[in-house]
């Protein structure tokens, strides 16, 4: 995620302050300038002549669906007529010049609305023609139009206006049409990178909308374009037009410091955004030139942190050492891997909702920083390979839990589908899991829905964020590695299982060392590169219904970190009331001085201690019993790697009746990794 370090923008948003995303401030054209008092009311019709909305015509088709129609009839006549959206304010320089702040005519990047376009007073719209100046750090482009207004008419300028001195701020204002409000041209201020310019501080109101207007002196001339309020102040900010004008001719510059962070840890990645390139340009040219020169800025900016970072990246570095080392973790809801303040990587997020389906299906909701995390359970009677093929299927049932609503006239209107995908591909992340990503495009709020879903045997896991449609390429880069932190427990009941172990294609590679094999009613076995075992219902009954979880773990494995199954825990039923399991549990010897749990636990499991003794004992109403594979068994001849046999049956068991499970669960049990 690129985080712009500067006060035209908010960090993580390439949109002005000003709040210029058209779905804030839709368009409400009142045509005609209100008065400002002192203003000679001569040059009113000037200003209205040279002053224009910058427009996006609104999407024609929807692919959403909602709980109900849409209330039209409750919106304002204006804006349930109008077939475009007001996103900005630009003005009239003469010669077929005219000029609007930068941020508003990039909200037109990968747009989901029409191309940003001029609309005058008597509600004639013009078409962009050519960029022919623009400057990302000062904030302000120039362009020409394909048909020039027949009534055009353009500012005079004051490059050397007065201080404290009346000003004018002419602009769209919040969608409702061109008006003019007064103020006192109070200040200068360096800009904050390296003090280049001053910007003009003005306390003329100024809000949504206008972007890119004109600050006009007490003779109607413009003194500067309007750009920004300021986050502590009723003052707001304006670029003197001396600045526009003797901006170098035929060039897109920009020169401006742009941070990047991954929502993994605190650092971001710092750095001026530099480029150039030679102009006129149609707009369509040249926000591909533009973006692709950014998207490349942003690839190099990641690979410079992650490559920053590299020794301390989980899991490098002293602060991984705990998860490396730690007992594979059963949790069923999936976590993000990321480093805390104190250098230490360790589990962010967790469940926040439980949102029952039918079916016996569910979604868990929760959140990792800037996106949504959640786990998906199949509904019963939902076809396996349908759901994992069919992308708006499986967002149809996420959509259910009414995370998609629609502010629309004062009601929210939940959204009950997406449709289908504009785009579908596969990230496969480094631990070799493969990920569908899709992207759903919201149009009325120019937006898009980006989803990494990850198939697991009881449905799948799903990352997500929203952002402007300009940021696809970011949120992809992001979530391409984010991807590659995201913990989960691979769980289901055996029917699941079955299902999903008949499509290798959205099994992690890990999977190609793992066997499962069952027949209900007679007979249960696991082997892996590490651990075989097997029992019959003598040990536990095995049914459709019995819950299988594999817990994995990350691990050293020839010097190489891997992630793979160090837990495999199997129950009799898929009851919340029933604790009948079985259990194999993989531990390593901790390196010294690691964690005082990890050593004491290590103590026992070497020495066979309680509760490691192969002796029963009652926790909770539940009986339970351990064992540890007796050292010849073990491939490891270091003595640095052990296995654990865990049986557990609710109420109370006799010793003998105990141990002889256990002793069938070990009988074909081998550790064969070394």
């Amino acid at each position: 995620m690129y985080v712009l370090q500067m006060i035209l923008r908010k960090p993580g948003s390439r949109v002005l302050a000003l709040g210029c995303l058209a779905w804030l401030a839709l368009a409400v054209l009142c045509g005609g300038v209100a008065h400002a008092a002192s203003l000679d009311p001569a040059v009113l019709p000037k200003i209205q002549a040279a002053t224009f909305e910058v427009v996006a015509a609104k999407p024609v088709n929807d692919p959403l669906t909602y709980e109900k129609a849409l209330p039209m009839e409750l919106l304002p006549f204006q804006e349930r007529n109008d077939k475009y959206y007001s996103i900005g304010t630009a003005f009239a320089l003469g010669n077929n010049r005219y000029v609007t702040a930068a941020h508003v005519l990039q909200i037109g990047i990968d747009s989901l609305w029409g191309e940003p376009a001029l609309r005058d007073a008597s509600g004639h719209v013009y078409a962009i023609d050519k960029i022919e100046k623009f400057s990302l750090q000062q904030d302000f482009m120039v362009f020409s139009l394909v048909e020039q207004p027949a009534a055009a008419t353009a500012f005079e300028v004051n490059v050397k206006p007065a201080l404290n001195e009346v000003v004018y701020a002419v602009g769209n204002a919040l969608g409702t049409g061109v008006v003019i409000r007064d103020g006192l041209y109070t200040s200068d201020t360096p800009e904050d990178q390296d003090g280049r310019w001053k910007w003009m501080r003005f306390s003329a109101a100024a809000s949504p909308g206008n972007s890119g207007g004109p600050l006009l002196d007490k003779d109607g001339k413009v003194i500067g374009i309007v750009l920004m309020k300021s986050a502590n102040e009723n003052l707001n900010y304006a670029l003197p037009i001396g600045m526009v004008l003797n901006a170098p001719d035929h060039l897109a510059v920009a020169d401006t410091r742009v941070a990047y962070q991954l929502d993994l840890f605190e650092a971001p990645q710092n750095g001026v955004f530099k480029m150039q390139f030679a102009l006129p340009m149609n707009l369509h040219d040249f926000y591909r030139e533009y973006q692709a020169r950014f998207d490349a800025y942003e690839d190099a900016q990641q690979k410079a942190l992650l490559a920053r970072e590299s020794a301390n990246l989980f899991p490098h570095g002293a602060g991984s050492a705990r998860l490396l080392y730690r007992r594979a973790r059963l949790d069923g809801f999936p976590s993000l891997i990321a480093r805390g303040s104190d250098g230490e990587w360790g589990f962010a997020g967790g469940r926040a909702q439980h949102y029952v389906l039918d079916g016996n299906g569910y979604v868990d909701i929760g959140a990792v920083a800037h996106d949504g995390l959640f786990r998906l359970r199949r509904p019963d009677g939902v076809d396996a390979a349908k759901f994992y093929g069919d992308a708006k299927l499986r967002m149809d049932l996420l959509v259910k839990t009414g995370i998609f609503q629609r502010d629309f006239a004062g009601e929210k209107i939940k959204v009950t589908s997406l449709g289908k995908p504009r785009s579908e591909a596969v990230h496969i992340d480094r631990w070799q899991r493969p990920w569908s990503v899709e992207v759903w495009p919201l149009p009325y709020a120019n937006a898009l829905v980006v989803v990494y879903s990850l198939p697991t045997p009881d449905g799948c896991v799903m990352l997500s964020r929203l952002v402007q449609a300009s940021n696809e390429h970011d949120a992809r880069l992001d979530m391409d590695q984010l991807s590659s932190f995201i913990y989960l427990t691979y769980q289901g009941n055996l029917a699941q299982w079955k299902d999903f172990l008949k499509l290798p294609a959205l099994q992690p590679a890990a999977f190609k060392n793992i066997h499962i094999d069952f027949d209900y009613g007679h007979r249960f076995s696991y082997a892996s590169q590490r651990v075989a075992f097997s029992y019959t219902p003598e040990v536990q009954t095995i049914a459709p219904d019995s819950l299988l979880w594999l817990g994995f773990s990350f691990m050293m494995d020839k010097d190489q970190p891997v992630w793979d199954v160090a837990d495999v825990n199997v129950w009799k039923t898929t009851a919340s009331d029933d604790h009948d399991n079985v259990n194999i549990q993989r531990y390593v010897a901790p390196p010294a001085g690691l964690d005082e749990d990890l050593a004491s636990r290590w103590q026992k499991l070497s020495q066979r201690q309680y509760p490691y003794n192969g002796q029963a004992r009652q926790e909770d109403d539940l009986m339970k019993i351990n064992a540890v594979m007796t050292p010849g068994s073990s491939g490891d001849k270091s003595g640095a790697l052990l296995y654990t046999a865990f049986y557990g049956a609710a109420g109370t068991h006799p010793q003998p009746e105990m141990k002889s499970r256990l002793d069938l669960l070990m009988k074909d049990m081998r550790v064969v990794e070394h």
